[in-house]
């Protein structure tokens, strides 16, 4: 029993991650319904600039992580600004490959400024794993679980409750009658990279101090996150979450009781099955399984 709980801790931990990852692409779907392949780029990037500001500059922790978020949103907003508004009237196909393209350009830059070398963050709060029930429960498991919370219920009370998130919400539904009724969609489509970046870099700066942070983490941490937002539902933020922990899961009782080597094509397998059978995902409707340009 010991061991299951432990595999319990250590999946619902790495799920949580997926699902920060996840609600990334969520924000971007919610007001483009397009996909943002470099979603996983914004939270290697958010680990490695806080690598940078608390190595390199001495920066506390606290003023590190959200300097990261900034540094991130922000080139989330050059991302959208001078790419992808130029070449919004093509195909949905070529936004994808454009996000691509703009993802291995970050991995390259990140190659070019931090080397292939690992990097790690020392922990929100120090001190011993707490043991429960014979599981070791890592300080910062719980630091990733509490700021995910936040960032679920922030984002999802954000586009259900505010203003301007029934707007971007508008734009994605019918752009064309959003600009009628005054809302500037250009503005809430740049207002989603934005946040999708801020989301990826928080995801980055809090799993960095558990997990390894290096310039090609971005691609798998990418593909699993999609994997979760497609399974939970394509913008279904609570659907993101849920998801991402079954993922964890399935990946943490498959290393434990069968191979670690087959613990990376759990989130593949599942996300084929997903498509195969419930294309919309477990919470979403008949109309998110289909990909639509902004």
């Amino acid at each position: 029993m010991g061991d299951v709980l432990q595999y319990t801790v250590s999946g619902l931990t790495v799920g949580v991650i997926y699902a920060l990852v996840a609600i990334g692409y969520n924000v971007i779907y919610n007001v483009t319904e397009i996909i943002n392949f470099a979603q996983g780029e914004f939270v290697m990037l958010g680990g490695l600039c806080a690598v940078f500001f608390v190595g390199t500059l001495q920066i506390p922790i606290p003023v590190a992580f959200f300097a990261s978020i900034l540094v991130v949103g922000v080139t989330g907003f050059v991302m959208e600004r001078f790419v992808i508004r130029r070449a919004r009237d093509v195909s949905v196909l070529s936004l994808i490959i454009i996000t691509i393209a703009i993802s291995i350009m970050l991995k390259g830059t990140a190659m070019f400024w931090w080397g292939k070398d690992p990097y790690s963050l020392p922990p929100f709060t120090s001190g011993n794993p707490i043991m429960i029930g014979g599981a070791a429960i890592q300080r910062q498991a719980l630091w990733i679980v509490g700021i995910s919370m936040v960032v679920v219920i922030c984002l999802t009370a954000f586009f259900q409750r505010s203003v301007y998130g029934k707007a971007m919400l508008a734009c994605a539904d019918n752009p064309n009658a959003a600009r009628m009724v005054g809302i500037p969609v250009r503005q809430m489509v740049l207002l989603s990279f934005v946040l999708s970046g801020a989301v990826g870099a928080a995801a980055g700066v809090i799993i960095t101090p558990l997990s390894l942070m290096e310039y090609d983490r971005g691609a798998m941490l990418g593909l699993k996150g999609f994997g979760a937002a497609a399974l939970g539902g394509l913008g279904q933020f609570h659907g993101a979450l849920a998801a991402g922990a079954l993922l964890g899961l399935a990946e943490s009782f498959c290393a434990g009781y069968l191979s670690s080597g087959y613990k990376d094509a759990v989130a593949l397998v599942l996300l084929l099955l997903a498509l195969f059978f419930k294309p919309e995902g477990l919470f979403g409707s008949k109309e998110a399984a289909g990909l639509k340009k902004f």
